[in-house]
């Protein structure tokens, strides 16, 4: 008798916990290298989503956006930080992931912009067409940033060919640049980026702005990039920087649980206070700018949330 009342309990426990939107399996969170955006901002999300539900993440350093995507597909991780470009190019089975789409994944939000910010200790090169003949780092060969680097160069009528290209991820080009080894870096992050902003603390940086008429070609061509103004404050630069910047985005694998989805997007949302507190891209938060993706439908338990808040999103 007692081993049975034992027995009931424990199941009542367990159905209770699953009730409760809770989750045994802990999430791995796919963010970037560990002086980028992703990885500080990440690691604030996971922290707080880890402590205030039942459901249990855990950042984990990447190689950002397509290395995000694979490893998802993989089944290494289950969720990821990616760039709205790399996630329109994987659904679709372009530019990088040509004839090989990935669609096993959604949309748990947007968070905040990137920016496009093309670094130099060289006061010199004032516009991209200064680039040329230059050696730049445009990225990690195949990463979202070597096709931001591609597309901001062709809108000067410039390409790979036109300059020497390295090609590095966000740490290893300020290390460049503080040699004397390169000439301009390419980083594709929220501003202000740990790199860029441990290079500013000991050397003057210069950010190279793209002016109207070609932000208005590249944006023609690729609407995914929109006008982005980075403020002198940011780095201590001379005067603002104009560029273009993509949405960080969270995508999650579509057989994560609903109740975990739904634990994801609420935490970030009902406590965009206090991860602001914590990192400086908590306060770019919004929740019309987070259900504004329309490439890539969003997961049910995410829409969950959206539509307690009045908001519509396209689910699976």
């Amino acid at each position: 008798m007692k081993k049975s009342i034992a027995m009931v309990a424990a199941l009542i426990l367990v159905a209770s916990m699953l009730f409760a939107g809770g989750s045994s399996e802990e999430l791995s969170f796919g963010t970037g290298g560990d002086q980028g955006t992703y990885y500080g901002f990440g690691s604030v999300l996971a922290q707080r989503i880890s402590a205030e539900t039942d459901t249990k993440v855990t950042a984990v350093v990447s190689n950002g956006s397509q290395d995000n995507i694979e490893m998802m597909d993989m089944g290494y991780n289950q969720l990821g930080f990616v760039q709205s470009d790399v996630m329109s190019y994987a659904y679709e089975g372009t530019n990088l992931f040509e004839g090989n789409a990935i669609t096993n994944f959604s949309t748990i939000g947007a968070l905040y912009m990137e920016q496009v910010q093309i670094v130099t200790l060289d006061p010199s090169i004032k516009t991209v067409a200064d680039l040329e003949g230059k050696t730049v780092s445009i990225g990690s060969s195949g990463s979202g940033v070597y096709y931001n680097a591609i597309d901001v160069l062709g809108a000067y009528g410039l390409t790979e060919e036109d300059i020497t290209p390295t090609y590095q991820s966000f740490g290893d080009s300020v290390d460049a640049l503080q040699d004397g080894k390169i000439d301009a870096a390419f980083v594709v992050a929220g501003a202000p980026t740990v790199a860029v902003s441990t290079l500013a603390s000991t050397r003057d940086v210069y950010l190279v702005s793209i002016d109207d008429e070609h932000i208005d070609n590249l944006i023609a061509s690729s609407p995914y990039y929109s006008k982005n103004i980075i403020d002198a404050s940011v780095y201590g630069t001379d005067e603002d920087c104009q560029t273009v910047a993509i949405a960080a985005v969270i995508i999650a694998n579509d057989d994560v649980a609903d109740e975990d989805a739904y634990n994801i997007i609420s935490t970030i949302f009902n406590d965009k206070d206090s991860i602001a507190a914590s990192h400086n891209k908590g306060e770019e938060l919004d929740l019309e700018f987070a259900a504004s993706i329309t490439n890539v439908p969003y997961h049910p338990g995410a829409a969950k949330y959206y539509e307690e808040n009045g908001l519509t999103v396209p689910v699976k």
